[in-house]
Formats: structure tokens, C-alpha cells, sequence
């Protein structure tokens, strides 16, 4: 969509063919609409999931010409993919510009089956006429970047769950990667959730739960069988991490945004990073639209965000076939009865033409020479303030940036100062505290030990020796009732030596 097309569409229409909602947008605004119906005037973008077309890396020789590019690249689709020879499908492509090597050219190549796309976007073409994109999901993350949603040019990986399927997807040096189609949409998590749970509940109630309440649900069969669920899903994610990195060389990730079309759930971020090791956050990004307080799906508001860029500022890959009509002056038949209004009234206008011809012209000639006078005196006048703008633009700029950095240099003092005050334990009073715990109770210290993990977890730990595992229980229950705000407990064994005929245990405080 060009430039001058995005200024002709009022309005933006976005379909999801898989579920059937549909939702509409102006300017900054994104609302649903229940009834959507064809107008000339607004703009339809729709999406192919990861299990609607296949993607491969293909690479060819940089001598072969552009123009035979395209033929290339199918020749070597259809032998590496073993593809039906009988069927002709739809092929698009972007280049893997940082895989090029020195003798050849690297393409992502995705592949649509033609049945795919007839059958699966029958009931949007019938309700609003035709599409003018219909670009593979994970394509439209590219926005992200285009707009400085996403700022850094790190290697970064996209889950998202959506009702029908979920897809994993790599963008590095903001551009993108590699995708795939995982094993569990929504409604595939639903039917294994209530498999664990032994009961049926429905669809809606799952997403709602999920949407509302998160990992943390206040049913605790619910959420025993909801951690072991997402086990479940973070075990088939990892092996296909595992797998990325060993086909693409990458060394690590540094960045995972993962979310749902249900919205965001509670706590799914933090215990994608505890079980995959990769800092993690949510795939919930600010768009600038206004929705009116309504959850929008994601993948919603990345069609319109795609569909109000530039075309030099996406992927050109449009698997529409379901294109709007040429205008009237394009159409065989629109030519034709142009043509021939124009023979006539030719033929009716013809002895006054030359007259009529000398006469408008003398007069256009008169009005333009008196309107160029005008314009360019205007144009002498504003170059003379947009120059003195752009200088008092720069020096402000300058000045900003002094500013900006003199700023952060101080932040970062106190953020130093700060974390020094109030973060670092102070070991010796925390030693003292627990000692006089251990006094109370009867219990000995052996040994002391002071520890931080990667995540930055604080660790004392403490060997306890006495003569009653009495006392060492009651101390364990004292400490977890008096110091649960600032500490996790963790005592997973009382031993019996039987030379010193007393009780040992291994008492973990890890401070909050």
C-alpha cells in the first residue's frame, strides 16, 4: 500500500479468517465489529497461520539474474519440499540478507497450498468482497521494529497462543528468522487441561480463567494441573529452541516475548523464564490505538499496525487472491464506453473546438503567470523560516542531548547508591538475628555459608546440630511464622549421628 493509498482508505479492516471476528479501525482507533461489510473505501488485511503454509530456507547463486529469481527458487522448492508436481501452489519470498554467503543468495520461502486460501477465507471474502493482504503471522511482528515498539536489535524470540494454533518465531538484527507452528493452541491446551483434570469444562470458562486469574487460580486442582500443563508446553518449546540454535548457529537468545489471544496471563512470563533460562516478557505491546478499554487480540492490532506502513517498510509477501475490482477507467468494458463518449462528443464538439481551445488557453496562461508571482514570493518567505526553524531545532537538539546524558550518568550514581543502602543484606545482623533463633531454641550452629545464584537470589545456608528433632522443628516453624516476609525456608532433611548421638539438618534462608 502505497503512500497515496494509505491517505485514499478511511478505514482498516482486519480479519481472522480461523475464528471469524473481525475488527475495524480509523486513524488511531481499533474497535470490533460484529457485521462487517464491503465498502470502497477502507483498506482489508487478513493472516495465514503457521499451519497454513510451509517455510524453508533455500539458497541459490548470486549469478542468476533477478528477473529468474523467482523461477529458481520454485524449481528448488518443489524438489527439496518433494511438492505434487500436479498442483500449483502459491510461492512468495523475502531475501535472508545477513545468510547470503559470498557465492550464494539465502531466501525465506513460503509455500500456501491454492485450497488453503479458497476455503479458508470463503466466509470473509462473502461478507466484505475481497482482501487486499493476507500476509503469514509471523511477518507482521516485523512492525514491531518499524515502529520502535521494539527498539534494540537483539535476538529475539515471539510465542503466542492463539485459539486455533500457536506459532514460535525468531527475528535477529530485526529481521526475520524462523518460525513455527507448536503443538498447543488454546483449544489443544483446554482438551489436555481438563485430560489432567478428569473433567470437562468449557472453552470460554478455560480462557477466561486463564485471562483472569493466570497460573496463580485460586482452585488448587486448577492449578496443580495448569503447572503441569505448561511443563508440559515449555518441554516441547525448549526442544524446539534447542533445535534453532543448532540450524541457525545462534548462541543465545536474549529475549523471549510470549503471550495468548486471551490476553495476558498472570505469572506465564516468570515461569517461562524459571523453566527455560531466558529472560522473558510479555507479549502485550503498547500500539498506540485507542481500544475503549476492550481486550484486542494481538495478532488484531499487528494487522493494522502492518497495514499503515509504508510497502518499502515490510515483508512484500501478499498471498491474496481475492483482489478488489479495477477502477471503472481500467475495466475492458469501462473502456470501451469511455472511448466511445469521447468519439462523440468529439463529433458534436468539433466546430467550436479551435476557438474555443485559443480562447482558454490565453486565459489559463494569464491566471497561472499571476498565481507563479504569488507562489514564489511564498516560497522565498517560508524557506527563510523553515531554515531558521531547523537551526534553532538543532541547537535545541544539542542541547537535549547534553542534558539527557549529564541525567543518566546521575541516575546511575543513585541507582549504585540506592541498591548499596537499601538492597545489599547487611550479613553480619542478619547472622546475629538468626543466632539468637538458634539460642531460643536450643539448637547449634556448625557451619554458616553465604551464596547468590544467577538469578541474583540471596542464599544463607546454615548447619544445625541437637540433640531433639523437636527443637528443630520448632525452630524451623518459628522462623517461617516470624520471618516469611523476608525469607523462604528450606529444610529438607534431619539426620542422625550416631558418634556425637545427635540430630543434623541443613537449614536454607533465601532472602526475598
Amino acid at each position: 500500500m502505497s503512500k497515496s493509498k494509505q491517505q485514499t482508505y478511511s478505514t482498516i479492516v482486519s480479519a481472522n479468517p480461523y475464528k471469524g471476528d473481525y475488527y475495524g479501525g480509523t486513524f488511531n482507533t481499533i474497535s470490533k465489529t460484529s457485521s462487517p461489510s464491503f465498502s470502497k473505501e477502507q483498506y482489508a488485511v487478513s493472516f495465514l497461520n503457521t499451519k497454513g503454509f510451509i517455510s524453508t530456507l533455500i539458497g541459490i547463486s548470486k549469478n542468476i539474474p533477478e528477473d529468474d529469481v523467482y523461477d529458481a527458487l520454485e524449481n528448488k522448492v518443489y524438489e527439496e519440499l518433494a511438492l505434487d508436481m500436479a498442483i500449483e501452489y502459491h510461492i512468495k519470498y523475502i531475501e535472508a540478507v545477513h545468510r547470503s554467503t559470498e557465492g550464494d543468495r539465502y531466501f525465506h520461502v513460503f509455500v500456501v497450498d491454492p485450497l488453503t486460501l479458497e476455503q479458508e477465507y470463503a466466509p470473509v471474502v462473502n461478507a466484505i468482497k475481497y482482501i487486499d493482504q493476507i500476509v503469514p503471522v509471523p511477518l507482521l511482528l516485523k512492525s514491531l521494529y518499524v515502529k520502535d515498539i521494539i527498539e534494540t536489535s537483539d535476538i529475539h524470540c515471539f510465542i503466542y497462543f492463539q485459539e486455533n494454533d500457536a506459532f514460535f518465531c525468531i527475528y535477529n538484527e530485526q529481521e526475520f528468522i524462523y518460525a513455527k507452528s507448536l503443538k498447543f493452541s488454546l483449544k489443544q491446551m483446554h482438551e489436555r487441561f481438563c485430560e489432567l483434570l478428569g473433567e470437562q469444562i468449557d472453552l470460554a470458562q478455560f480462557e477466561t480463567m486463564l485471562a483472569e486469574e493466570g497460573l496463580n487460580t485460586s482452585n488448587p486442582d486448577y492449578q496443580k494441573n495448569l503447572i503441569k500443563l505448561f511443563g508440559e508446553i515449555f518441554l516441547h518449546v525448549s526442544d524446539v529452541i534447542t533445535y534453532a540454535k543448532r540450524a541457525y548457529d545462534i548462541k543465545k537468545f536474549d529475549e523471549i516475548y510470549i503471550g495468548t489471544g486471551a490476553g495476558s496471563v498472570l505469572g506465564l512470563d516468570e515461569y517461562a523464564q524459571t523453566y527455560l533460562g531466558i529472560k522473558t516478557s510479555p507479549f502485550n505491546f503498547d500500539y498506540g490505538f485507542h481500544t475503549n478499554g476492550q481486550n484486542i487480540d494481538q495478532i488484531h492490532q499487528l494487522m493494522h499496525l502492518y497495514g499503515r506502513l509504508e510497502a518499502d517498510e515490510r515483508y512484500e509477501c501478499n498471498f491474496t487472491i481475492f483482489h478488489r475490482p479495477p477502477p471503472f477507467a481500467k475495466r475492458d468494458s469501462g473502456k470501451l464506453i469511455l472511448v466511445t463518449a469521447a468519439a462523440l462528443a468529439a463529433a458534436l464538439l468539433y466546430p467550436g473546438v479551435y476557438w474555443g481551445l485559443s480562447y482558454v488557453e490565453e486565459f489559463r496562461h494569464a491566471v497561472l503567470t499571476k498565481e507563479y508571482e504569488q507562489v514564489h514570493n511564498e516560497k522565498i518567505t517560508r524557506e527563510q523560516i523553515v531554515n531558521l526553524k531547523i537551526a534553532n531545532k538543532n541547537a535545541a537538539q544539542k542541547l537535549l542531548d547534553e542534558q539527557k546524558t549529564a541525567y543518566k550518568q546521575k541516575q546511575d550514581t543513585l541507582i549504585q547508591v540506592h541498591e548499596k543502602k537499601v538492597d545489599y543484606p547487611m550479613k553480619a545482623k542478619i547472622m546475629a538475628d538468626f543466632t539468637r533463633s538458634f539460642n531460643q531454641y536450643r539448637v547449634q550452629l556448625k557451619t554458616i555459608s553465604y551464596s547468590e545464584d544467577l538469578n541474583d537470589s540471596k542464599v544463607f545456608t546454615f548447619g544445625l546440630t541437637s540433640s531433639s528433632t523437636q527443637d528443630i522443628t520448632a525452630l524451623l516453624k518459628h522462623l517461617t511464622d516470624a520471618k516469611r516476609e523476608q525469607y523462604d525456608f528450606k529444610l529438607e532433611l534431619i539426620s542422625y549421628d550416631e558418634e556425637q548421638k545427635s540430630y543434623l539438618s541443613e537449614l536454607k534462608a533465601v532472602i526475598k
